[in-house]
């Protein structure tokens, strides 16, 4: 926990630093991809997920450790060779658990944030699950652990593979000649993204496409059908927690509205999309019918709000960036009621995005459970220790998010 905290101190100034350089080169090119709005959704995103990581919000149902000690048949000697089996077979893992997660109800839950974005850039790579609490991943491994590569390898290895799997959504890199044959490139995965009838439900690899084309997945990105991204079920939000539980909250509805006791047991394990045909006709639910021609989730927004929004954005990712930093002196359960402060954060201020009248409630919410902390402990999880007189500045940053989220969501309805 303390270990991945401190390896994302480094990663995330990164990504920033390349998402930002792909906006301001679309700019210069001439064709920006990446929207403020859709931006700061997706780094939002990422903030809840990483801080869902760090915090450990996760139940494990058979660990990889476990699968090692019963199943290790083979010792290898630690060297290169080891790693590279490590690699291989998280790949493996990694395009079994992507592969279900698109083909049943169920795991659809957990993934639905990634392509929620009917963007393609770097900012939604960072889209990532805080809906997955119970993780299945490790029993993909068992490769791995019969052939021996121990915990720890995985352990290093993991990180490594998962940031491998940024650089590649990105409309700005072509078609890459040879090395389209080995692994995923950006033309691949546009297609995996894209909601066109040619490309749905295609390219689940993660680092090797090698996996799609032995497995019956694979298709081409082609010229003459240009990738249209987002889900079929439009999302119609910036709010990234609502999309991450947006899709069972649909299954939960479904199966207490069905009538027959096996379409409730059943729902949940369907192919993605299914649903009782009685509910169906009943409960309908949007839907894209033409891919070419629908209309993309875009409210408008004063340019005070998108410059404030992005300020939250950047006092959030400060936030964090400290509550990583010193994890072990904040300690449970304060490192928990902090995680708790950074996700009613994010839930305020992409209401206000979306021009919610009552994002307001929220802002204060989370204005006042910020003051509460800070005055019934005289400072903020040990901010002001280290940087003395900082506290009066965070205290006016809570006052202030209050007042412009009171302004902006009533100043709604003098405008419209």
């Amino acid at each position: 926990m303390e270990a991945y905290g401190k390896i994302l101190l480094i990663a995330m100034p990164i990504f920033l630093v390349l998402v930002l350089f792909e906006k301001f080169w679309g700019i210069w090119k001439g064709n920006d991809t990446v929207p403020l709005n859709d931006m700061i959704s997706s780094l939002s995103s990422g903030i809840t997920n990483v801080t869902k990581d760090v915090l450990g919000l996760s139940i494990v149902v058979i660990s990889y450790e476990w699968l090692y000690h019963q199943f290790g048949f083979f010792k290898i000697e630690s060297s290169w060779l080891i790693y590279f089996i490590a690699f291989m077979a998280l790949d493996f893992a990694g395009y079994w658990t992507h592969r279900i997660s698109h083909e049943y109800n169920i795991f659809w839950n957990n993934h639905i944030i990634h392509h929620s974005s009917e963007e393609f850039n770097l900012a939604c790579a960072l889209r990532q699950s805080i809906s997955s609490i119970v993780k299945i991943f490790a029993v993909f491994l068992l490769p791995a652990a019969i052939l021996g590569v121990p915990a720890q390898v995985i352990a290093i290895v993991a990180p490594l593979h998962l940031f491998a799997q940024f650089w590649y959504h990105t409309r700005h890199i072509g078609k890459m000649g040879l090395l389209e044959k080995i692994i995923v490139t950006p033309s691949h995965h546009r297609v995996h993204h894209a909601i066109n009838p040619e490309y749905l439900d295609k390219n689940y690899g993660q680092i090797f496409i090698f996996w799609d084309k032995w497995f019956g997945t694979y298709q081409e990105e082609m010229d003459d059908v240009p990738a249209v991204y987002g889900v079929t079920r439009p999302v119609q939000t910036w709010n990234p927690i609502k999309i991450n539980f947006m899709h069972l909250w649909l299954l939960i509805k479904d199966a207490w509205r069905a009538k027959k006791w096996s379409d409730k047991f059943k729902i949940w394990f369907m192919p993605l999309g299914w649903r009782p045909s009685e509910v169906a006709e009943k409960y309908p639910v949007d839907k894209i019918q033409d891919v070419y021609h629908f209309e993309k989730y875009n409210p408008i927004l004063p340019n005070g709000l998108l410059v404030w929004s992005l300020f939250q954005l950047f006092a959030l990712l400060l936030l964090i960036s400290y509550l990583f930093a010193n994890i072990s002196a904040i300690g449970a359960p304060g490192i928990f009621i902090y995680g708790g402060f950074v996700f009613l954060t994010v839930y305020a201020y992409s209401e206000l995005m979306d021009r919610n009248p009552k994002a307001w409630i929220w802002e204060s919410l989370k204005s006042a459970f910020g003051l509460y902390l800070v005055f019934s402990s005289g400072d903020w999880f040990g901010l002001n220790t280290q940087f003395p007189g900082i506290l009066p500045i965070f205290i006016f940053y809570l006052l202030m998010s209050t007042g412009f989220s009171v302004w902006y969501s009533f100043r709604k309805f003098i405008t419209t």
